[in-house]
């Protein structure tokens, strides 16, 4: 699920870079904050996986600044279309159905930058909306597990306690 994430964030990314680069102009500040928030929602997915095997804490705090990162975005986008005067594409409307299709085939990759690079303003906000919303769905499914594990199973420092607690009641027992 996550490696999921991790792809679709990383074609996020692409989008936006493109996105900002022929959609808005070169001083707007809005291009810095929009190419920041992509890069900020793939990379520390990454850097929470990364970080996964010594701190479920450090994991899911990352992972919720990513999904912050996509949020921001995300209304970035919104707020692109709205200004414009430009639709939203409705949750279940053929364009958006066809771009979740899209997202689960392999090269998703290329087509979506390729859909960046020709088509407009609006059909690549709604792309990157569509994308953004998958991305946040994933996030939200793996950060509701990994709280579900951290409550039940604790965090390696409460593992690690546990641990040596025991070992050293079985060495007590052995030498008392």
């Amino acid at each position: 699920m996550l490696k999921i994430a991790v792809l679709r964030t990383g074609s996020i990314y692409d989008i936006t870079f493109c996105f900002c680069s022929r959609f808005l102009k070169k001083n707007d500040r809005t291009i810095d904050q929009m190419i920041q928030a992509a890069r900020s929602g793939k990379q520390n997915i990454i850097e929470g996986t990364v970080a996964s095997g010594t701190s479920k804490e450090t994991e899911i705090k990352l992972l919720n600044v990513a999904r912050a990162s996509q949020a921001e975005l995300l209304e970035d986008y919104r707020d692109f279309l709205r200004t414009r005067g430009h639709s939203l594409w409705e949750k279940c409307s053929k364009e958006a159905l066809y771009v979740r299709k899209l997202s689960s085939s392999q090269d998703s990759s290329a087509k979506f930058k390729d859909f960046a690079e020709t088509r407009s303003a609006e059909v690549v906000a709604n792309i990157a909306v569509c994308l953004v919303h998958q991305a946040n769905y994933l996030l939200d499914q793996h950060l509701k597990r990994l709280e579900q594990d951290f409550l039940k199973e604790g965090g390696l420092r409460e593992r690690m306690s546990s641990a040596r607690i025991q070992v050293r009641d079985q060495q007590r027992a052995i030498n008392p």
